[in-house]
């Protein structure tokens, strides 16, 4: 089959590989219709490749049709089911996912790597699960992970319940919104402009201000009801947290914003000194480079500093942008002074399917899930795709691929 892997850094390739197969009893094969590019997908691309091998699948957002069950799966899935796989891979039955926590699922959990369960397409970490920018998935954990969805409709409407929808709605709700509170969401990416829509047409906040400095990304907010602030427009260009902290207050009556999601990680804008060392890093060969990720590894700080100076003394900064840093500075004296809140962490995804999927299902296009894909393509152009998504050319908001 085709698939996209990864080749060295900034070096991806569609190439042919084994076609997948039934491996354990619960796992099931599934012929992908759809696949997206992920932001964290970026991540792999230009700073985690300390932790992958020349060849391995990427791609955690897919759906498609079950095209073969194993015996323990065939209870929950049956061949020609159409299906949305959600990013991380968990058993639904153990003591962490009985109580809602599928992001640690401990049928899965990567103990020796010290952490969480397993996700498709990413890297040594969390398992090596070849991912599904492919043609074929083996699915680990199908009596429980696969959604089943209409057969009708656009892939589009549900293609996003695998990661991005979800990811977006846990960090509104972790970001605990009063009543008739204002929610700011720093970076407007996919994520981001999920997190405006969700909070806004489902009525988790009264007032949204997006944040970000991408002309096209503003704009597009701004139509779902958003306030934007441009950072081009505070002073320093948005890499002084303070700045952007003092620009919210300006717009929050001099009190910051109730809660902030913060939906960048660690590709933010800002500190190129920290830019500079990130990528020496992502150059060292694997043995050099995985213990100076785990041990010495710094991220790009700004939206997360930025968040907690945005946020008003008593409010909840909601963390779903990615980061990998094990000696990240943080501004403790700001954060216990101002009495904070945080909340973060890697999706549950299946502790919001069902209220998702009741939204997505909807007749009318509550979120603008169809027509959110800025570009959509085959998989063979899966390569140049990631460095336009990478470098924002083209307008570039979200891509999606048909293998």
């Amino acid at each position: 089959m085709r698939a996209l892997t990864w080749q060295g850094n900034s070096n991806v390739r569609v190439e042919d590989v084994p076609d997948p197969t039934i491996q354990q009893p619960t796992d099931a094969i599934v012929r992908v219709t759809s696949t997206a590019i992920c932001g964290s997908d970026l991540h792999l691309y230009s700073v985690l490749g300390a932790f992958l091998h020349p060849g391995d699948v990427l791609g955690h957002e897919f759906m498609g049709i079950v095209e073969e069950v194993g015996p323990e799966a065939a209870g929950h899935l049956s061949v020609g089911d159409r299906v949305v796989v959600p990013f991380n891979i968990s058993c639904g039955h153990c003591w962490m996912c009985s109580r809602g926590l599928f992001a640690q699922c401990e049928t899965t959990q990567n103990t020796k790597q010290g952490k969480g369960a397993s996700l498709f397409g990413y890297t040594d970490l969390y398992g090596a699960v070849p991912g599904g920018q492919a043609e074929y998935v083996r699915v680990p954990q199908a009596q429980f992970g696969p959604v089943k969805v209409p057969h009708e409709g656009a892939d589009e409407r549900y293609l996003y319940l695998s990661d991005i929808l979800p990811t977006a709605w846990q960090g509104v709700k972790y970001a605990n919104v009063p009543d008739g509170g204002t929610l700011a969401v720093m970076g407007l990416g996919p994520v981001g402009q999920l997190a405006v829509r969700s909070a806004l047409k489902l009525g988790e906040a009264s007032r949204v201000i997006g944040v970000d400095l991408v002309p096209e990304r503003l704009e597009a907010a701004k139509a779902w009801g958003a306030e934007v602030l441009d950072l081009r427009d505070v002073d320093g260009g948005g890499r002084d947290p303070q700045k952007v902290g003092e620009a919210i207050r300006e717009m929050t009556g001099g009190r910051g914003a109730d809660s902030v999601l913060e939906a960048v990680g660690m590709e933010a804008h800002g500190n190129p000194v920290a830019h500079k060392a990130i990528s020496a890093v992502a150059h060292l060969p694997g043995p050099l480079g995985r213990p100076a990720i785990e041990k010495a590894g710094i991220d790009r700080l700004a939206a997360l500093h930025s968040s907690i100076e945005a946020v008003r003394r008593g409010g909840t900064v909601s963390v779903s942008g990615v980061y990998g840093g094990m000696v990240d500075p943080m501004p403790m004296m700001t954060m216990f002074d101002k009495g904070i809140a945080m909340r973060m962490g890697q999706c549950h995804v299946k502790q919001w399917t069902q209220e998702l999927f009741d939204v997505a299902n909807r007749s009318e296009d509550l979120l603008g899930l169809e027509q959110l894909a800025t570009h959509r393509v085959s998989l063979e152009e899966a390569p140049r795709m990631y460095e336009v998504f990478q470098k924002k050319q083209d307008n570039c908001l979200k891509v999606v691929m048909t293998p």
